[in-house]
């Protein structure tokens, strides 16, 4: 009899143990159900606070590395939606102090300031405002307006992802909203973007072999430990592991390649021959070794980093 109790006991807890990695399954699947569905909102408040949609990209890849690597050892947020734009704001507030231009200023603001209430128009000005612009914001204005007016998230909901109090994000929003109006008057005062002739040169010797779907060319530009990043799908490195990338090109007929800048850098738009008038429907960016390609950022899972950027077709 007492060997049953001790059997039981035993198979109770295995029981327990193994529903407990159930459990654990579930929530690391249920996370990534969630950060595959937020993901384009995430990017737009990255980009938003960085200035760009590339690095706004960099800015979120970081976040989403951190929330995948501390989510086993925390309990289950009660908003975790809230808490992954959180640690999306902390990447992003992160990353401009690194980069050392743009300071972040946490003054509190003037407690008797109110959100203004917004219209049609402020909304057509908010939906038509240039990351450049965003980025001429204090941050804490930048991140208020861009949570509440292009996100729509709430105030309450704004206080937990920055952790700051109601008044201050009321004042952030004020004063960002009024500084918004005012830019949206003066324009952008800065010269067109260039590219240099080297690096059109390279980018049209890599542009001309693929539109030619002449990939042995193209693998024959590639550095040995070029490294592939197909944004939201997967990375490899080596150039053995990287030429296989080009296999998805030579099987599919819907690309056409022309070169471009996107936010001011090199990169390679891709559209659709179908629809000659269109816009791009995504790109990729090259780096450059001793005259290989050392990297490729590859934007076909990631079109949501079209939205928002600067971008410029030379060809």
């Amino acid at each position: 009899m007492a060997e049953d109790r001790v059997t039981k006991a035993a198979q109770d807890m295995a029981a327990r143990d193994t529903a407990a990695q159930n459990s654990a399954a579930l929530d690391t699947a249920a996370l990534e159900r969630l950060i595959e569905k937020v993901r384009p909102q995430l990017h737009r408040y990255c980009a938003r606070m960085t200035g760009s949609v590339i690095d706004g990209e960099d800015v979120l890849q970081e976040a989403l590395l951190k929330a995948v690597e501390a989510s086993p050892q925390m309990s289950l947020p009660t908003n975790p939606e809230g808490w992954l734009f959180r640690v999306a704001h902390n990447a992003a507030i992160d990353y401009l102090r690194r980069r050392a231009r743009h300071v972040a200023t946490y003054a509190e603001e003037d407690l008797d300031m109110i959100a203004a209430p917004t219209d049609a128009v402020h909304d057509r000005q908010v939906a038509a405002t240039s990351l450049y612009t965003f980025m001429r914001l204090p941050v804490r204005q930048r991140s208020a307006v861009v949570l509440r007016d292009v996100l729509g998230y709430s105030i309450e909901e704004i206080c937990d992802i920055t952790s700051t109090t109601i008044l201050a994000v009321r004042g952030a929003l004020q004063r960002g909203r009024l500084r918004l109006r005012e830019l949206a008057q003066e324009g952008d005062d800065r010269p067109p973007p260039t590219l240099a002739e080297p690096e059109r040169a390279r980018l049209m010797a890599y542009i001309d072999r693929f539109n030619a779907r002449d990939f042995d060319c193209v693998r024959d530009m590639l550095a040995e430990d070029v490294r592939l990043d197909l944004v939201n799908r997967l990375r490899l490195r080596g150039r053995s592991d990287v030429g296989q990338y080009f296999r998805r090109y030579a099987e599919v007929s819907h690309w056409h390649c022309v070169p471009g800048l996107v936010d001011r850098r090199p990169a390679i738009l891709i559209f659709d021959p179908n629809d000659p008038t269109g816009p791009p429907t995504y790109f990729i960016l090259l780096e450059w070794t001793n005259g290989h390609v050392a990297m490729i950022r590859d934007f076909l899972f990631a079109r949501y980093a079209l939205e928002g950027a600067e971008i410029i077709a030379l060809g």
